[in-house]
């Protein structure tokens, strides 16, 4: 009798079972669909019955509609149902919901409900959208400046030297500090250089008043501004990658000296996508003016020396202190939380030295008021058609300061959808220099449909091609290794979806690889068991002699497989990493299926207490 114990035999088939209904979701296949979202608020319920009560009215009927996440998507039959939809709500509820053009699966709502979804396709083989953006490098110069003048000003401020201004020179980028005296310039000058280590500041005059001023190097501003290209590209991945927007295995590149491409598979013109890309999302905190009148400043235009007017969102003006206490730069962390006592929030997490600031401020100022800043930078186009830079200042939240805090605090005033984005930016990282749009092309799904065609036929010629071999060459053994192959094929396909990683053709390329390997671990262990029945051994002691001894080939040339799939995971970018996970999750599954589920199958055959004579291999 062959000695192999009953729970791995169990283990096997409930794997499989396990793997069939998880592969389950790619069997529907997909449609084309409309996603719908609010600028800052949820899709409700009752807007999706109102949609559908509308597209019906006009004779488009939605195959499905589902609510996720505040977002409405609705699928439809053709692609003329999809762009009639598109037009009848845009028309009908014009500037209410952001319409993007995309495409859903037909998994079934309970399917959905379980959190089963079908395997991710990338770029080359599901279609979706291509865009290149070019880098504001000028503007991130602008950026260090404006970095630097804070910077002065807070390290004069703290250390209590009296100064005149701080003034930005754009058309020279230099910074210039104005001096009372000459004895102020060289005490600001020692402050100046204790807090900003490295720089290099040049004594100078200004209509006869003594400054300092900051002029960067041709070297430093090159420098500058391809960090500006590099942290873009950094930014922007994390800004795809991240759970709100849930854009299945972007590609980010630079492209020339100031341009970045992405390619967003699946995704057809999707406006919210474009929307969060852009924008420039910052905060800021500031303390109240509470000495002067915000309403009298509003009405004559006069703001108090050291203010600055802003207004709330429900158009209140508010006096601001011009000294910045934190801005968003020196945030490290953001989260949204939707039920707090006081409504949804943000919590925020700073850095060391925002952190320090804000103790400071706090330790001075309880018991009176700090506000919140909200900045949105992005680009639109006027009514000209001409590209502009559009900033939107608004205060989100005015509070009494009642304790002393640092690093760890909660914003509040934001609704969730507004928090949930702001969340995203702020934990993302703004934009080190503004983005323009310079290209964008949908790339149709029936491209991707001939890449899949001629990928899957690939893969068919090829498993048939090993089937037709494995079953001739080592008969009953041969056809274990085939329905072997096809466990393989079915759970490597429930592993990729469950990690959400998007096959991509290069990935295709790897599932035949894996399928080649699964049949080198298979013709090893037979090889094995051919040489031991020669050698005299009963059938039943050559199998199991087969496998156990056949291990150390397999264990040794997968582990060396894998070493190099994880070598091309950690060093490439887009496809190369697609294909990496799509082999060292083709390995795991190979080595399983060899030797586990070959295994599981022989046992059925020649286990038990029949009489084995011979084996059919």
């Amino acid at each position: 009798m062959i000695s192999y114990p009953r729970w791995k035999m169990v283990l096997v088939g409930v794997v499989f079972a396990l793997a069939v209904f998880l592969a389950l979701p790619n069997v529907f296949g997909e449609e084309n669909a409309l996603q719908l979202v609010r600028d800052r608020a949820a899709v409700q319920a009752s807007d999706r019955d109102t949609v559908v009560q509308l597209l019906e009215s006009k004779g488009v009927k939605p195959t499905g509609v589902f609510l996720d996440q505040g977002r409405l998507t609705l699928r439809f039959a053709s692609k003329q149902d999809q762009l009639k939809a598109r037009d009848v709500i845009t028309e009908a509820r014009p500037n209410e919901f952001t319409v993007a053009l995309t495409q859903a699966s037909r998994v079934p709502e309970w399917m959905r409900g379980l959190g089963l979804s079908p395997l991710k396709l990338g770029l080359d083989l599901r279609g979706g959208v291509y865009l290149v953006y070019q880098v504001d490098v000028g503007g991130a110069v602008k950026q260090l400046l404006d970095h630097r003048e804070q910077d002065f000003r807070a390290s004069l401020r703290n250390a209590h030297i009296p100064y005149q201004d701080v003034a930005v020179d754009y058309a020279g980028n230099r910074v210039r500090v104005l001096f009372r005296d000459s004895d102020s310039l060289t005490k600001g000058n020692a402050a100046i250089l204790a807090d900003n280590r490295g720089l290099h500041l040049t004594e100078t005059t200004v209509g006869g008043t003594p400054a300092l001023e900051l002029a960067p190097t041709p070297q430093e501003i090159k420098d500058r501004q391809d960090y500006a290209v590099q942290q873009n590209i950094v930014i922007l991945r994390n800004r795809l990658n991240s759970p709100e927007l849930a854009v299945s295995e972007p590609q980010v590149a630079r492209e020339g000296v100031d341009r970045i491409a992405i390619q967003l598979p699946g995704l057809q013109n999707s406006a919210e996508v474009k929307k969060i890309l852009g924008k420039t999302a910052t905060l800021e905190f500031r303390m109240v003016d509470e000495n002067d009148n915000p309403l009298e400043s509003a009405a004559t235009g006069h703001v108090p020396l050291g203010a600055k007017l802003y207004y709330s969102r429900d158009k209140q003006p508010v006096l601001l202190k011009r000294d910045v206490v934190v801005t968003g730069d020196q945030l490290t962390d953001a989260s949204f939380q939707p039920n707090t006592q006081d409504g949804p929030a943000v919590s925020v997490s700073l850095d060391a030295r925002g952190a320090a600031k804000m103790l400071k401020n706090t330790e001075e100022n309880i018991g009176h008021l700090m506000a919140v800043v909200f900045i949105d930078r992005s680009r639109e186009k006027n009514a000209q058609g001409v590209e502009v830079d559009r900033t939107t200042e608004e205060v989100i939240n005015r509070a009494t300061i009642r304790g002393v805090f640092s690093n760890q605090f909660q914003i509040t005033g934001v609704n969730p959808i507004e928090g949930r984005e702001l969340a995203l930016l702020l934990r993302a990282g703004g934009l080190a220099a503004p983005l323009t749009p310079v290209e964008e092309r949908a790339i149709g799904p029936s491209l991707g449909a001939d890449n899949i065609a001629k990928g899957v036929r690939a893969m068919v010629f090829g498993m048939a091609a090993a089937f037709l071999f494995m079953g001739i060459y080592y008969k009953l053994f041969g056809v274990v290794a085939d329905l072997v192959l096809l466990f393989n094929v079915v759970l490597l396909t429930a592993l990729l979806s469950i990690v959400g990683a998007a096959l991509t053709l290069p990935g295709i390329a790897a599932v035949v690889l894996t399928v080649g390997m699964a049949v080198d671990a298979n013709i090893l262990i037979y090889e094995r068991i051919r040489e031991e029945v020669r050698n005299g051994v009963s059938p039943r002691a050559a199998i199991t002699a087969g496998f156990d001894r056949a291990f150390s080939a397999i264990f040794d040339s997968n582990i060396t497989a894998a070493i190099a799939g994880l070598v091309l995971w950690l060093f490439g970018a887009g496809a190369v990493r697609g294909f990496a996970v799509v082999l060292v999750l083709g390995i795991i599954t190979s080595m399983f299926t060899a030797l586990m589920g070959s295994r599981t199958l022989v046992q059925l055959i020649y286990g038990g207490k029949r009489k084995v004579e011979r084996l059919s291999i």
